[in-house]
């Protein structure tokens, strides 16, 4: 590839190709340069560090999980339905990518774990996705909290067995959307009488 038609996203595209055919221990910037046939001072101009590579390409990943999960959240109509949806939405895009490409979504887990820093905004993302959600049932008197981030806070908490990665090998339990169920059925109460406004 031609060093002025390199892209940030074309370089993230051959790293995703490159972690994909070597999984995260064994990739190195070096093989994403020659994955793109460029010198990998092209990708340093691009990316600073190898840190800052993998760190890209997991802020892109988790994109991918959040960008439709906002569409839900910026919705009208009832916050319950649609808070409800959020969840189903995340779970499934979660689950998808663990039973279609198991050893990829090991590969995007491991990376996300050295980027604490990515993690930590993408849960925050999605921490006022829900708080988004909530703030318009508490408009439409669907809900009762006093602080809708907090509420949000805790309700992402309660739920962190469905959509966490440390938890994917539960994932394709027999029970776990009959477990989910009796979840929400408590989130839901305590979202409708305030209790979940601490």
């Amino acid at each position: 590839m031609n060093d002025s038609a390199l892209t940030p996203e074309s370089i993230l595209d051959a790293a995703e190709e490159v972690l994909r055919r070597y999984g995260p221990a064994k990739a190195t910037v070096v093989d994403v340069a020659r994955f793109l046939e460029v010198s990998h001072g092209t990708i340093y101009r691009h990316f600073p560090s190898k840190a800052a590579l993998r760190d890209a390409v997991a802020e892109r990943w988790l994109h991918r999980v959040s960008a439709p999960l906002a569409v839900i959240a910026e919705e009208q109509g009832s916050a319950v339905e649609r808070l409800h949806r959020w969840f189903h939405q995340l779970m499934t895009i979660k689950r998808q990518k663990v039973l279609d490409e198991p050893e990829l979504f090991a590969t995007y887990s491991a990376i996300a774990q050295e980027a604490r820093g990515v993690v930590q905004a993408h849960v925050g993302e999605l921490v006022r996705q829900i708080a988004q959600i909530i703030e318009s049932g508490i408009s439409s008197n669907e809900f009762r909290v006093a602080s809708p981030q907090a509420a949000a806070k805790a309700v992402f908490q309660a739920t962190v067995r469905f959509h966490h990665p440390a938890h994917a090998s539960e994932w394709s339990d027999l029970d776990i959307d009959t477990d989910f169920a009796q979840v929400w059925r408590l989130v839901l109460a305590g979202l409708v009488v305030g209790e979940l406004s601490v």
